[in-house]
């Protein structure tokens, strides 16, 4: 018995340390889609599964996001880490001006810890590295928008932009669990 809970510490601990990814203030190491972007003051990177609910529900704030912030120099990367496209596309009448890109292998959300859909990252350009500065929810009501109180990415987005720090840093994404295989 003494043998068995040792073990299950271990793996529980193993499992939880490889799926922190990212801590707020680290630079994004590896992820050669930024060099892309080298000349955007923020990325935020969005994870987004369109057989989830929640993804669904925010494919047009999340839309309306990118294409307020694009002329403030941020760019917005939705990616899909579903482990097939087919499985991650399924969903009928989904806001087709989200491209999703596919995250193979799931390398980039196991790279950035990412454990739902949707769950955002939002990184700063600081002199060429990329540094994350809020991870979570994008906001604190997934099932209607005009009721939202706490617009926690668009706060977070308005401070990097202003060069001050991010009040909410990490706040605990709601929705559907990203698959792993």
């Amino acid at each position: 018995m003494k043998y068995f809970l040792l073990l299950l510490l271990t793996i529980t601990t193993s499992g939880s340390l490889l799926a922190q990814g990212l801590g707020i203030g680290q630079p994004v190491k590896d992820f050669t889609i930024l060099a892309d972007y080298s000349n955007t003051k923020a990325v935020a990177v969005i994870f987004l599964n369109q057989s989830c609910p929640n993804s669904r529900l925010y494919e047009n704030r999340l839309s309306q996001l990118a294409s307020n912030y694009a002329a403030k120099g941020v760019t917005f990367l939705f990616i899909n880490p579903a482990i097939s496209m087919e499985e991650g596309n399924s969903a009928a009448g989904g806001n087709t001006n989200l491209k999703l890109l596919p995250d193979n292998g799931q390398k980039i959300s196991q790279q950035f810890g990412a454990t739902k859909t949707p769950e955002a990252f939002l990184l700063q350009n600081v002199n060429g590295s990329f540094v994350l500065k809020y991870k979570g929810a994008i906001d604190d009501n997934p099932q209607l928008e005009s009721s939202v109180k706490e617009p926690y990415l668009r706060n977070a987005l308005d401070a990097v932009l202003a060069n001050k720090a991010v009040a909410v840093s990490e706040k605990r994404a709601l929705g559907c669990m990203i698959k792993r295989f």
